[in-house]
């Protein structure tokens, strides 16, 4: 065969892209049948939102001083043994920014442990809950008697506000989801963790003002599915919706969360209320053709228990991931103070 001109070889690349449909599929959202049939290969999914004992928040839990593997290995076995077979997991784009190679070992590591416990975990990769205002490091001790005291978002409000920032975050986020793309010890990547939450009550002087951060959030929230989209992962992206209303009148939904509806293959949500109301969520969403995934719940004082809500998501086939695994330095397991009904 006669070998091709090396000038025309980009452009050759780009047909058979084209040809072959390789570059529509990198961007666009999976179709229902995909979904349907992804989620039709997969058990009753049932696990927690995770971090060990030993961490305050991502930081501690992933940075190379901190990582903890021993106590991971031993609290994963305890969620083997209930039943468990998934975690959601949150990273942060700083530790890729601090120590990329060794922040893909140590998922690495992370994933070989969990697999060994027929745990397949969801990575979040951002987050706007709590601090405002993450760093590097030794990250302080937990305030006595403070449910979540040490969290942080990522990004945080600086790298927020700052375009400037972005290919960073673009670099994170293409970074690791391309590491792990065709990885399948992972289930799911959740893209943003409640995008747009106001702290402003906990955080007055650091966190952005609520509309500055709604509308920063609400520009980078698509481009963060593109950005992962073009890593072309094996496993789907979601954002769950959360504070949703599903009255039957019609559901009154933000632009953040029409976003994520828009852009997640799978769905996923948030209900930290009764039974009644976890269940007509799930008929809710369920109309948008879609597995459906909760991956927070459970609130004692408002009905939303084990008891209460497994029983539902079992007979809906919806997988139920509760926030909280084990009693440790994130004190969730304390009444939530700052002005939230979330006590465990």
């Amino acid at each position: 065969m006669k070998k091709l001109n090396p000038v025309f070889m980009p452009a050759v690349v780009i047909a058979v892209c084209l040809c072959t449909g390789r570059g529509w599929s990198q961007t666009a959202r999976w179709p229902e049948q995909k979904a349907n049939a992804w989620y039709a290969r997969q058990p009753w999914l049932v696990g927690s939102n995770y971090v060990p004992k030993s961490a305050i928040n991502q930081l501690e839990m992933w940075q190379e001083a901190t990582f903890d593997p021993d106590e991971i290995d031993k609290e994963l076995s305890w969620a083997e043994a209930m039943g468990m077979n998934t975690m959601r997991v949150f990273l942060h784009d700083l530790l890729w920014q601090q120590d990329a190679g060794g922040f893909q070992r140590r998922i690495d590591r992370f994933l070989t442990i969990a697999s060994r416990h027929h745990i397949r975990p969801m990575f979040v990769l951002f987050d706007s809950c709590w601090d405002p205002l993450p760093r590097l490091g030794p990250q302080h001790p937990p305030i006595p008697g403070v449910y979540n005291s040490g969290w942080v978002q990522s990004p945080g409000a600086a790298a927020l506000a700052d375009a400037n920032q972005y290919p960073r975050l673009k670099a994170y986020v293409q970074g690791v989801v391309a590491a792990f793309a065709k990885d399948g010890r992972i289930l799911a990547w959740d893209v943003w963790n409640e995008p747009g939450t106001d702290n402003a009550g906990s955080y007055p002087k650091e966190e952005l003002k609520e509309k500055d951060k709604t509308a920063k959030v609400t520009a980078l929230l698509p481009q963060v599915f593109e950005w992962a989209r073009e890593a072309n992962p094996m496993q789907p992206l979601t954002s769950g919706v959360w504070a949703v209303d599903t009255s039957p009148d019609g559901a009154s939904l933000g632009e953040l969360q029409e976003i994520q509806l828009r852009e997640s293959d799978v769905i996923t949500f948030h209900n930290y209320t009764w039974p009644e109301y976890f269940k007509r969520q799930v008929s809710w969403l369920k109309k948008y053709n879609r597995p459906v995934i909760c991956t927070e719940y459970m609130a004692r004082p408002v009905g939303s228990t084990f008891d209460t809500v497994l029983p539902i998501a079992k007979e809906e086939r919806v997988g139920a991931i509760n926030w909280g695994f084990v009693a440790g330095k994130t004190q969730t397991y304390l009444p939530w103070t700052r002005g939230s009904i979330r006590t465990f």
